[in-house]
């Protein structure tokens, strides 16, 4: 996806120099920047490449005044940072903006179809042209990558050498000069032909350069490089095969998200002023110790209360007891969904909070006996709710899911004390399964062995793509889970045709182990569809009741039945089983699971088997 030509942008410069202030030539939005267009990302302007700027070195801070900091202590403690930055925006205010390098740097030309670097084509300041035929470059369409988060140029000029008997020699020894030409015969890469000038072999075509280990029998080990980071950062000692990419392909940058929603005691902001010194505190026993520290902190006065202060670090005592500090990220990412599983379920009245309160969820009003005999209890109506997401790291080739830190590429090349973050804020209604049901259903032989099939598809797609299988952590898909997922995703379609709003403004967040089974659907955009109170209306019991019957009996058939419910295996690698566009898939914004890990027939049953589904007796009235 290209972003509009809005208006002129500082682009980058070349990447073996600091960055210039040329012409501004595109717009990203402040979300995109974290989920689509982050650091490592390459972005394509008009005819143009670039790849985002790291977030560390003289040229590449994102402007202060442009990029607000943003507080979620419970976040920001998993993540080991102090506070959170929004990226700049791109609004006729900013000023400044993305910094970003040009990436690839060898380019071509559709005239005299000379394939060489950018700058050898002498174009003219803040333009890409060829110096010679005045046509527009077009970047090289391939790059090569590795499992560790290396991108570089596609070797075009082993490429073309391999034949030789030199293909490990030194780049361009030969003297002559590259070309690449297209046949126009078909659109594979047999008609795409690079040649050499030198006249010692012969043109070649890029048919085979996707293979695994095309790059390996070139004798060629990644290099390391990090061009996000600029070539004054030593390249990373790698020696992995890197495998070569389309440029625009998803494998060459994939986001890793972590979110947290903003509960008591820290929703209401009366912690930001504190942290600084949050560390500091953690470190005392006793109150005159926090009293003397925040003295000291804040030269006379502290802006919060001593009380409340202890408070907070109660708070933060607790969640310690919980996820043990010895503990692995995960499990400490994972201890953040039971706290806020906690507090959904237990509420936040409106009544006994302050105005700046960022997370208010009440008990409905009407009556809970309308959810009787449906297997659904304790809805919640979540008329307030404030969401981080922070960008902690990006991945190449591998599926964010299925890596270790260790596989994970970093943002900058020193380590910072923020990361880029946005926050949505919204509504949503939050409902758990009935414990007794739930846990008699999934005992269920035919449950379990679906559910089964799932995991094992699962487990083995995430070992495929991680660069150590030994270290994958293992599938999530239970069947509560899966049950969980894709019930979250029919009530969204079934309240983006009845309550109004577009399935691409719900988003779904599960909370399902052995102790949890709830979910909540709330509204993540900063738009008109966010918090207007349509979405909390529809948790009240009587009509959630309605809206629950209408779905599952919307969920009992599908255009693609029975093919869509007797399938065997669907989705990427057979992660999903009855579920398919016309039925339970949303736009992958909404899932957190990326449309995989679902099953309607958990839901409804199958034709051999009807009571299969948990809520097989809704379709049985």
């Amino acid at each position: 996806m290209t972003p509009p030509p809005a208006r002129r942008r500082r682009s980058g410069a070349e990447g073996s120099a600091p960055a210039r202030s040329l012409p501004r030539r595109g717009a990203v939005r402040r979300a995109q920047a974290i989920t689509t267009y982050g650091v490592g990302a390459l972005i394509a302007v008009d005819h143009e490449s670039f790849v985002v700027s790291g977030l560390d070195g003289a040229d590449e801070h994102w402007n202060a005044d442009e990029a607000p900091r943003v507080y979620e202590r419970r976040l920001a403690r998993v993540l080991d940072v102090e506070h959170f930055r929004l990226p700049p925006a791109s609004d006729d205010s900013s000023k400044d903006g993305l910094r970003v390098r040009r990436f690839p740097l060898m380019h071509s030309c559709p005239e005299c179809n000379e394939l060489r670097r950018h700058r050898d084509f002498n174009p003219p300041p803040g333009k890409s042209v060829c110096g010679t035929c005045e046509a527009d470059l077009v970047p090289s369409r391939f790059v090569i990558a590795c499992e560790a988060g290396h991108l570089d140029e596609f070797p075009y000029w082993h490429w073309v050498h391999r034949g030789a008997g030199r293909g490990t020699s030194t780049a361009g020894s030969c003297g002559g000069t590259l070309t690449l030409r297209a046949s126009g015969r078909s659109s594979s890469l047999r008609s795409i032909r690079v040649s050499c000038s030198c006249g010692s072999v012969p043109e070649v075509s890029m048919e085979g350069s996707f293979r695994r280990s095309a790059l390996k029998d070139l004798g060629l080990r990644c290099r390391g490089t990090r061009p996000w980071l600029g070539t004054s950062v030593p390249a990373d000692s790698c020696g992995l095969t890197p495998r070569t990419l389309q440029r625009g392909s998803s494998a060459v940058w994939q986001p890793v998200l972590k979110s947290a929603l903003s509960i008591p005691p820290w929703s209401d902001g009366r912690a930001d002023p504190l942290t600084p010194y949050w560390d500091q505190l953690r470190k005392l026993s006793s109150r005159a110790d926090v009293e003397m520290c925040l003295k000291f902190a804040f030269g006379g006065e502290c802006p919060v209360p001593l009380d409340e202060v202890m408070e907070l670090l109660a708070a933060e005592q607790e969640e310690d007891a919980d996820s043990d500090k010895a503990s692995t990220f995960d499990h400490r990412y994972r201890a953040l969904r039971n706290k806020e599983y906690e507090r959904l379920r237990a509420g936040n009245d409106e009544r006994e909070r302050s105005r700046k309160e960022q997370f208010i969820c009440e008990t409905p009003l009407g009556d809970p006996a309308a959810l009787d005999g449906l297997g659904v209890t304790g809805p919640m109506l979540v008329k307030k709710l404030r969401e981080v997401r922070a960008l902690k790291a990006f991945t190449r080739l591998t599926d964010p899911d299925s890596t270790t830190e260790a596989d994970e590429a970093a943002l900058s090349s020193a380590r910072l004390n923020w990361l880029p973050a946005m926050e949505v804020r919204g509504e949503g209604v939050f409902l758990r399964l009935a414990e007794s049901p739930i846990a008699a259903w999934e005992k269920l032989t035919a449950v379990t062995a679906r559910a089964e099939r799932m995991h094992r598809a699962h487990q083995h797609v995430m070992e495929q793509r991680a660069s150590d299988p030994t270290q994958v952590q293992p599938s999530p898909a239970t069947p509560r889970m899966v049950l969980l997922h894709t019930l979250a995703h029919v009530l969204i379609n079934e309240w983006s045709l009845d309550a109004g709003y577009p399935a691409a403004a719900l988003r779904e967040r599960l909370y399902a182990d052995e102790e949890m089974a709830g979910l909540l659907i709330y509204t993540a955009t900063s738009d008109s569809a966010g918090s207007l109170g349509g979405l909390v209306a529809q948790g009240e019991p009587e009509r959630l009741a309605g809206t629950i019957r209408s779905a599952i009996r919307r969920a009992s058939w599908c255009s693609a039945d029975p093919l869509c419910v007797e399938s065997e295996a669907s989705g990427t690698d057979g992660t999903n089983l009855a579920a398919c566009h016309a039925c339970v898939m949303l736009p992958e914004t909404s899932c957190e699971h990326n449309n995989i890990l679902l099953d309607r027939a958990l839901l409804v049953g199958t034709p051999e088997d009807p009571h299969l589904g948990f809520f097989a007796n809704i379709l049985a009235h």
